[in-house]
């Protein structure tokens, strides 16, 4: 078996794709072990190629299933190393960390975009990899096209304000757009507040579980979000976004450079972690919601 660790979200999951495609293609008569948290299963089947999902939500130590090789496509390490390690591999495929005893990988690099970082590894093992090769299933289309707007993010520094979204919200709409504003179960009031203010009714926040989620942004208009998973969901899908940038330069985490994606950043520099404050990012305060009308209305 190999087995593969990317413990972490959706956006996570997402930029992880290609490398994985490049596991299933090397190793076309093995299973493939993807251990990463149970809730992603509906988005890993649109991904497809995953033989079998193994529930890891942390780094906690616990004991993975034996493997004959484990890929860490999760982080630099020490803890992810060690997690791999309990599936005893015969061989482990990861970066070089020398307080997990592991240096043979290669070595971590901080400012490097995501995509490229995981495919770079599985390169330094044999494996080819094509950092292009992002899509996955698109579910059923809705009836009707719609303009997403998500204003929610797992970090506060990267939300932008509600006011901001809703005045993009009630600009679109009123330019002929059908507008529906997204989130998750925890940032459903959020969601409510932005469609509240932007005087859309509730039903422009529809309720969605992470297949839902996935089929209205394959068939959307235009994506309009901060800087987090859905955004990954649009480069997976190829549909127009705006994505809002703060604390994290689009060169680590942005869409693939295509006509069909516009970012919008005032920073200078990275600034890795997610903060806890309740505070924007300066960089995300920089931008004003005529930037983002603007952006949207040249698709």
């Amino acid at each position: 078996m190999i087995l593969a660790l990317r413990a972490l979200g959706v956006g996570d999951l997402l930029t992880a794709v290609p490398a994985l495609r490049g596991l299933r293609g090397a190793f076309p008569r093995q299973t493939l072990a993807l251990a990463a948290p149970a809730w992603l299963t509906p988005l890993i089947e649109l991904i497809g190629g995953v033989d079998r999902i193994v529930e890891v939500s942390s780094l906690d130590p616990v004991t993975l299933p034996p493997a004959e090789i484990a890929v860490n496509l999760h982080g630099s390490g020490p803890e992810s190393h060690r997690l791999l390690q309990s599936a005893e591999p015969a061989k482990l495929w990861a970066f070089a960390n020398a307080e997990a005893g592991h240096l043979d990988g290669p070595t971590w690099t901080a400012e490097e975009h995501e995509v490229h970082r995981w495919c770079r590894l599985v390169r330094h093992y044999g494996v080819t990899a094509d950092e292009t090769d992002l899509r996955i299933a698109a579910p059923v289309a809705p009836v009707e096209k719609a303009t997403i707007i998500h204003p929610g993010a797992k970090s506060p520094s990267r939300r932008w304000p509600v006011d901001r979204y809703a005045a993009v919200a009630r600009q679109l709409r009123s330019a002929g757009h059908r507008v529906l504003v997204t989130g998750s179960a925890s940032e459903k009031e959020l969601a409510v507040r932005v469609a509240e203010r932007a005087g859309l009714g509730r039903d422009a926040v529809p309720s969605t579980g992470l297949a839902e989620l996935a089929g209205l942004v394959a068939h959307a208009r235009i994506v309009i979000s901060g800087d987090t998973g859905i955004a990954h969901l649009a480069s997976a899908y190829r549909t127009p976004s705006v994505v809002l940038f703060g604390p994290m330069s689009p060169e680590r985490w942005g869409p693939p450079a295509l006509p069909q994606h516009k970012t919008i950043w005032h920073g200078t520099r990275s600034e890795p972690g997610d903060s806890t404050e309740p505070g924007v990012h300066p960089a995300l305060l920089a931008i004003e919601p005529g930037e983002v009308i603007d952006a949207a209305q040249a698709f």
